[in-house]
C-alpha cells in the first residue's frame, strides 16, 4: 500500500488487489517519459528546453524532475507564480525543489496582474450579492456536499465564507453568482499560463502541462489556463502512479505528504471539496475499475462501499466527462484546413 493511499482515506485492508493494477515499474516509466519528451521537443515542437510552472504540489514537482531527466537541468526553467491568496508554504516547497534539481528558476507575483484584470473585485462582487456583509479580511471558497455518494440529488455548490475572527458558514450559491466566481477565479490559471508562455518564447522553450490522469479525464483544468501546454507528460498516469514516480525521483517528503489542494481560494480547499466525489487515491481505483468494466457491486465490496455508492461514483465520472468535453476540444472549424507540412514550401490556400 502506498503512503498516499493511507493519508487520503482508502480502506487499507480491502484495496491491495485493486491497487496492484496501478503498480508501475517507475524506472521504466521515467525512462519512457523522458525519451518521449526529448523526441517531442526536438522532432515535433522544434524547441530547445522546457518551462515548468512549479506550485509546490506533487504533479508539478514530478513534471519538473521528469523534464530534468529528459533534457538536463540547464535546459529546464522553473517558474513560481504566487498571488496574495496562495498558501505561503507553496513557494518555499517549489523553490527548494528547483534548487535541488539545479534548474534556473524565477518567482513572478501575479497579484498585480490579477488586480488590474479585476479578478478579486469581480469575484467579491458576486460573493457580496449572496453575503452582503462580505468585505475586507473575509475569506472564501466553493464547496460541494460531502455525502454525494449517498443521494441522487443534484450536486449544488455552496459558498463557504469566514469573517475575520469569525466562524465559517455556508450558503447556497445561485447559478449566476457561481459562474461569476468561477469565471473571475479562472483569471489566476490564465495569467499563470500567459507568463509561462512569455518565458517559453524568450527562451525558445516548450511549456510543460502538469495534469494527471484524474484531472485530464475529468476536466479538472481551465481552458486557456492550466489545461494549455505543449506537452503533458503525466496525463496518462493515475494520481497513485504519480506518487510512485515521486518516490522514485526523490521528490521531498514534505511535497509527497501534502494533501492535494486547488491552492486557488483564500480558504484552504481540497480537490474533493470542490470537484471530486472521492479522495484521489480511492477515485484512482474507481476510475480504473470503470475503465476496465468492473461491476460496481464487486468494486464496492473491495473498497468497503455499497454498490449503489459506486454506481453514483461511476455516474459522476461519466457526467464530468460529458460536461467538460468542450475543454478538450480544439477550435472548431467550418471546413477542415489542409495540414501544413514543414519544409513543403508555401501555405495552403
Amino acid at each position: 500500500m502506498f503512503a498516499s493511499d493511507i493519508s487520503q482515506g482508502v480502506n487499507v485492508t480491502t484495496t491491495a488487489a485493486i491497487a496492484q493494477r496501478l503498480r508501475l515499474d517507475p524506472e521504466a516509466a521515467v525512462r519512457r517519459i523522458a525519451t518521449a519528451l526529448r523526441e517531442q521537443l526536438g522532432s515535433v515542437l522544434g524547441r530547445r528546453g522546457l518551462v515548468v510552472a512549479m506550485s509546490g504540489g506533487i504533479d508539478s514537482s514530478v513534471c519538473a524532475a521528469l523534464a530534468v531527466r529528459a533534457v538536463g537541468p540547464k535546459r529546464v526553467f522553473g517558474l513560481m507564480l504566487p498571488e496574495r491568496e496562495s498558501d505561503p508554504a507553496s513557494l518555499g516547497l517549489a523553490r527548494g525543489w528547483a534548487e535541488t534539481l539545479g534548474i534556473e528558476h524565477a518567482v513572478e507575483d501575479i497579484a498585480p496582474i490579477l488586480d488590474a484584470s479585476g479578478c478579486y473585485r469581480r469575484r467579491d462582487e458576486a460573493i457580496a450579492r449572496v453575503v452582503p456583509e462580505f468585505g475586507a479580511g473575509w475569506r472564501s471558497k466553493l464547496v460541494l456536499p460531502g455525502d454525494r455518494l449517498d443521494s441522487d440529488r443534484l450536486n449544488l455548490t455552496y459558498l463557504a465564507v469566514q469573517p475575520p475572527e469569525g466562524d465559517l458558514r455556508q450558503v447556497r450559491l445561485p447559478p449566476a453568482e457561481y459562474r461569476q466566481i468561477v469565471a473571475a477565479t479562472n483569471f489566476k490559471q490564465r495569467v499563470r499560463k500567459m507568463l509561462e508562455y512569455y518565458h517559453a518564447d524568450r527562451l525558445h522553450y516548450a511549456v510543460v502541462g502538469t495534469p494527471n490522469r484524474l484531472e485530464y479525464d475529468q476536466g479538472f483544468f481551465v481552458k486557456g489556463g492550466d489545461g494549455l501546454a505543449d506537452v503533458k507528460p503525466i496525463a496518462h498516469l493515475y494520481k497513485t502512479q504519480v506518487y510512485q514516480l515521486a518516490d522514485y525521483l526523490s521528490v521531498p517528503e514534505a511535497i509527497r505528504r501534502r494533501a492535494p489542494t486547488t491552492d486557488t481560494y483564500s480558504l484552504p480547499q481540497t480537490q474533493e471539496e470542490f470537484y471530486f466525489a472521492l479522495p484521489a487515491a480511492t477515485l484512482d481505483i474507481v476510475l480504473s475499475a470503470l475503465n476496465a468494466g468492473s461491476p460496481s457491486a464487486e468494486v464496492g465490496v473491495e473498497l468497503g462501499f455499497r454498490g449503489d455508492q459506486i454506481d453514483r461514483a461511476y455516474r459522476d465520472i461519466e457526467q464530468k466527462r460529458a460536461t467538460t468535453r468542450y475543454l478538450h476540444c480544439s477550435s472548431l472549424l467550418v471546413e477542415p484546413v489542409p495540414e501544413v507540412v514543414p519544409g513543403a514550401g508555401g501555405t495552403p490556400d
